[in-house]
């Protein structure tokens, strides 16, 4: 199978560009899975997962969708870099393909990933208690993490972080006791990857699927697994 996806214009080739780089800003040895469904493809990108079996960290996935003009059943997980070394410089060129690397990375998140069906409306949290969370959260971590911390530390501080649970991230169950909770991490997601803005006055729409939640952004999705 040809290892390329013919997007509907030079307009989606850019917005997957500022969509991975702002990914590769979060984790820049990290990856991408790229799941072509019909006219439609699904690009996963991963925010914060688990380091080992004794790690607590949720797992927060980011998902961008484009449409494409030709329909392709490719699904490939690849790095961030050697993908975004590939995409067209597409101003005066009108090459719409997003090509990918001739080969595919381990991922163990993209294994997880879940179903695109079967989602329950639950409730919605307003866009401005994200960035709040967001803000505050990425301020914390650059207090907390000394000068030049190796990787642990800084994947130690950030799950204590991120894994935290805010009033806003706690949505009642309709149908009994209990609730639904969203991690801090979700908010960071969102605001990274740019799913939300500063002056983002909308609610976000939040869906349930098994153990995973989904938070419906104006510029995307934010999945996460506790």
């Amino acid at each position: 199978m040809a290892r390329f996806f013919q997007l509907v214009d030079t307009a989606s080739v850019e917005d997957i560009r500022a969509y991975l780089t702002r990914a590769r800003s979060i984790d820049a040895d990290g990856a991408v899975r790229f799941q072509g469904v019909g006219g439609a493809i699904g690009i996963w990108t991963c925010v914060l997962a688990r380091s080992g079996l004794l790690d607590t960290t949720p797992t927060v996935l980011g998902l961008r969708t484009a449409g494409l003009a030709e329909p392709s059943a490719l699904d490939a997980v690849v790095g961030l870099g050697p993908v975004l070394d590939r995409l067209p410089r597409t101003q005066g060129t009108g090459d719409s393909t997003l090509r990918l690397p001739p080969y595919d990375e381990k991922a163990a998140w993209a294994g997880i990933s879940p179903s695109l069906a079967g989602w329950e409306s639950v409730g919605a949290i307003p866009a401005q208690e994200l960035v709040h969370t967001a803000k505050a959260g990425t301020e914390e971590v650059a207090r907390t993490v000394p000068t030049d911390s190796g990787r642990e530390i800084v994947q130690r501080v950030r799950s204590a972080i991120w894994s935290r649970v805010s009033d806003w991230g706690r949505i009642p169950a309709a149908d009994g006791p209990g609730a639904w909770e969203v991690p801090d991490g979700a908010a960071f997601a969102a605001w990274a990857l740019g799913f939300i803005r500063s002056d983002d006055d909308s609610r976000i729409a939040v869906a349930v699927n098994g153990s995973w939640t989904r938070l419906s952004c104006p510029g995307g999705f934010v999945l996460t697994r506790s």
